[in-house]
């Protein structure tokens, strides 16, 4: 059981001093925009992505601006795609599970927003599916990924964060995206405590 424990956590440990710094920063930089210019973020993914994501956009939305709320009232507008269950559902059942996140994108999208889009395999129809409707827009998508790097979501996505593992090893693969989650949001945490903090 030891030997388990430690080979997994040298693959875990190996994921992320391999995770391409210059396109976590190149995401850094387009979210800031995004903040800056008022434009939205919209994170999907399927499975344990689906959690990720919801999870980005609680942190987003308030853990980055919890030390000074009052003093934030400009924050992040960052929403999971689709907004329910129910719209889930509907697209699924009415029109395609393929469309399940593209559908919802493509009646949101506008200039200034930012798609984050989350998949291990990187070869999900339904985010691809939404991944060109962001093309379509001419919105940046940061493509979180994994496995091999040939896979769809990184040829397409604008920022390429790619976590490399033999094909099937998730629990790498997502726990490695969320702590890209957590870098990013402990980032412009800390970048907003100090922006409130020297606004005096």
């Amino acid at each position: 059981m030891r030997d388990f424990i430690v080979e997994f956590s040298k693959k875990f440990t190996t994921a992320i001093e391999e995770l391409p710094r210059e396109e976590i920063a190149k995401a850094l930089n387009v979210l800031q925009g995004a903040y800056e210019n008022d434009g939205r973020v919209y994170v999907f993914g399927n499975g344990g992505s689906w959690g990720i994501a919801g999870h980005w956009v609680t942190d987003f939305n308030k853990t980055i601006f919890s030390n000074h709320l009052e003093k934030h009232k400009h924050r992040f507008v960052v929403s999971r795609i689709p907004a329910s269950e129910e719209e889930l559902t509907a697209w699924a059942n009415d029109v395609g599970y393929d469309m399940v996140f593209a559908g919802p994108l493509d009646n949101v999208l506008e200039d200034g927003d930012v798609v984050i889009a989350i998949s291990s395999s990187g070869n999900s129809t339904n985010i691809i599916k939404a991944v060109e409707v962001a093309k379509k827009h001419k919105v940046p998508v940061i493509g979180l990924s994994g496995f091999d790097a040939s896979n769809k979501l990184n040829q397409l996505a604008d920022i390429k964060i790619h976590v490399p593992t033999p094909k099937g090893e998730y629990e790498v693969v997502e726990s490695t995206h969320d702590t890209v989650m957590h870098l990013m949001t402990k980032y412009f945490k800390s970048y907003f405590d100090h922006l409130a903090e020297t606004d005096k």
